[in-house]
């Protein structure tokens, strides 16, 4: 198989595994007993955050571990804007549904939101953001970096904004960390979501850093893990999985984006040259290294990859989190595209591993596909 669905999950890296082992076959009392073989798990679980801590240029204590990506986008919306006793919101219409369905959920309550547009490369305008801000803004949520398109968004200049206004700034950076490098030492942040089943790391764990000084109140109720503010017993493998993943995928990150950059840039040509009205979504240069993201007009994404799956090559339309949905991806939309077009994005996201002959297959497959499709 050639797996080119990475922006949906990846797989489990070695250094997870081994890290991961103790504290599934040995080490596995509760962290939150007193005993000293309960202390052992909880020792690996302050270690992994350590050392998360120190890769990302934060304090230990501004990080907490979640369930994932999408807990750590509800904790930080909703806990987020009723912390601020305010009520507008400001986000984009291209956000994961981990953001935007927590902001339909607020509106329900009596809150208010604006979803921003994005130019046709899937940009944010900071100028729109500040033009968004009423008296009553409390939050802005802008992802780091789209999940179906790549686009990467200006959100150290958001981010500017919004502490200048004394507003609280979240971006989910689920697609981003361990891709890219975060400025959260340098900016003013104040939430930020990242998931470790993205960089190679289990499924069921993720983190919300919190700077110093925000303080939410607590999303789950319950015990007093998480030094009060996230109840629940801590999953102690992942989290050391987590950390061993992060550790890898920082210090990799540079050499991995350089291959990934010129394996993705060869697909992107090859498709938009090679097969007829095929174009790229999203930015051409402000993109994730591993993102590829086209609209092949006149074919329908779904067909395309249930024939590519019979030729053992893994791809998608979109978003995971939106299987099974008979609608087009909103993100496609909301660059200008037409419906039909909407319908027709396929997303390649690629890691190092793949090889040009492996890139070469797969443009081959989707060439022969396309083809058969037009004339169906």
């Amino acid at each position: 198989m050639i797996y080119l669905d990475n922006a949906a999950t990846t797989e489990l890296c070695e250094e997870a595994r081994e890290a991961m082992r103790p504290y599934l076959e040995e080490d596995y009392g509760n962290p939150s007993s007193i005993y000293l073989f309960a202390q052992r798990a909880k020792r690996a679980v302050e270690e992994s955050r350590r050392k998360l801590s120190e890769l990302m240029g934060v304090s230990p204590m501004e990080l907490y571990f979640t369930g994932g990506g999408t807990e750590s986008d509800n904790w930080a919306l909703i806990s987020g804007i009723e912390s601020t006793g305010k009520s507008h919101i400001i986000s984009s219409k291209i956000e994961h549904h981990a953001v935007l369905r927590s902001c339909a959920y607020l509106e329900k309550r009596g809150f208010s939101v604006s979803y921003l547009d994005v130019d046709e490369r899937g940009r944010v305008d900071p100028a729109a953001v500040l033009e968004a801000i009423r008296d009553e803004t409390g939050l802005i949520s802008i992802m780091s970096a789209n999940n179906e398109i790549g686009t990467i968004e200006p959100i150290s200049e958001i981010a500017e904004i919004a502490g200048e206004k004394g507003i609280l700034f979240h971006t989910d950076a689920v697609q981003a960390f361990g891709q890219l490098p975060l400025p959260l030492g340098k900016s003013r942040i104040d939430l930020l979501s990242a998931s470790a089943h993205k960089i190679r790391g289990p499924k069921g764990v993720g983190l919300l850093y919190m700077r110093r000084g925000v303080k939410l109140p607590p999303y789950l109720h319950g015990g007093e893990q998480e030094r009060g503010r996230r109840a629940g017993t801590e999953n102690v493998a992942a989290i050391a999985g987590f950390a061993a993943a992060a550790e890898r995928a920082f210090r990799t990150m540079r050499e991995r984006g350089e291959k990934e950059r010129r394996m993705r840039d060869y697909l992107i040509r090859r498709l938009t040259t090679e097969i007829p009205d095929c174009c790229l979504n999203g930015d051409p240069e402000e993109r994730l290294p591993n993102n590829v993201n086209v609209c092949i007009r006149g074919v329908e994404a779904e067909p395309l990859l249930l024939l590519l799956d019979q030729r053992g090559i893994a791809a998608s339309a979109g978003s995971a989190c939106a299987s099974g949905s008979l609608d087009p991806s909103h993100v496609i939309l909301a660059l200008g595209a037409s419906r039909e077009d909407a319908y027709g994005s396929l997303r390649l996201s690629l890691d190092e591993r793949l090889s040009r002959e492996d890139a070469d297959r797969v443009v081959s497959e989707i060439k022969r596909i396309a083809d058969y499709l037009r004339r169906e």
